[in-house]
């Protein structure tokens, strides 16, 4: 029977693990620190990992290590060249946030064209009840019908995200960061042309040397001024100071993020300074984990386990 670690649990949170105990014998942890990882995993077969690091020197130290499974989309976590040259099988899940993710785009874009928080924050805080005024006009809104909707990585999670903007009249193009994702439904676009057509910008490309800081100050200068940015797939794939200045110096309008270049976010990043707070939307990394999504990505993660166990079968 394989041993089984799961080292980070608490990312799934309350889902249903049952499958994966039936797997193997299994062990879990809540967390695990970087100098616990060996310790842990010394007898282990196959590991389970959400963003508890794997790197070269961590895998040369566990020989017996057989599989890798990452409770994720994204492998950055995991040095993978260190894993092929080690015989160790990574797979990470797919296609288990795709949902989540891109109804959070829709929500994150609504929100700030319609100026939700702002809006909300006058009602309750008094200012409606105390206004002599029926309506408050002191922030414009927009409507999404019509706009011109530019996505930035048409996987998975940016196809769905143009089906949902096409669904509420927007117009759709995007700019493929790896050249592999076309889509002859969608207009393909220089970057530099996107970014003076959109509307609304959504960010859905994996990080890498080539997209590290895609959209910097040049880029935010090449936008329109009543430009929505909105990233929920890699923090640094945006220059997050260059971001601060384009909101205050309004060559955006706004912007929502739930990804950053350091996660949990560190107290002197500079989005948290801006001078306007209802130009910004901030989450902690959170459009994917709806209670579907973890349950489904527990789910693909059994799946992967199973798999290789049917190709190795324990004698």
């Amino acid at each position: 029977m394989y041993k089984i670690v799961f080292l980070d649990e608490y990312t799934v949170n309350r889902s249903d693990l049952s499958e994966l105990r039936r797997l193997g014998e299994y062990t879990g942890y809540p967390t695990t620190p970087d100098d616990l990882v060996v310790e842990r995993c010394q007898c282990a077969d196959i590991v389970i990992t959400n963003k508890t690091p794997f790197k070269a020197d961590t895998i040369g130290r566990l020989p017996g290590l057989k599989l890798i499974c990452i409770a994720a989309t994204g492998m950055n976590n995991v040095d993978l060249e260190a894993a092929a040259a080690a015989g160790v099988e990574v797979k990470n899940a797919v296609d288990y946030s795709t949902y989540s993710v891109a109804e959070q785009t829709l929500g994150m874009a609504l929100a700030l064209l319609k100026q939700y928080p702002y809006l909300d924050r006058y009602v309750k805080q008094g200012g409606y009840a105390s206004s002599d005024l029926l309506f408050n006009f002191t922030r414009p809104t927009a409507e999404l019908y019509g706009k011109r909707w530019g996505i930035i990585g048409l996987g998975n999670i940016g196809r769905r995200v143009a089906a949902l903007a096409e669904a509420f009249g927007c117009r759709v193009a995007y700019y493929s960061t790896s050249d592999e994702n076309r889509n002859a439904d969608y207009e393909s676009l220089p970057l530099g042309e996107l970014l003076r057509v959109s509307d609304i910008l959504s960010l859905h490309a994996l990080l890498s040397r080539r997209t590290w800081h895609l959209l910097g100050e040049e880029q935010f200068r090449l936008m329109k001024p009543t430009a929505v940015v909105v990233n929920v797939a890699r923090g640094s794939l945006i220059d997050e100071a260059a971001l601060a200045r384009a909101l205050d110096e309004g060559l955006i309008a706004r912007a929502g993020l739930d990804v950053y270049s350091a996660e949990p976010i560190k107290p002197d990043n500079p989005v948290l300074s801006i001078r306007d707070k209802d130009k910004l939307i901030l989450t902690p990394h959170s459009a994917w984990a709806t209670e579907e999504a973890l349950q489904r990505v527990v789910d693909r993660v059994a799946e992967n386990i199973r798999a290789f166990i049917e190709r190795n079968p324990t004698s």
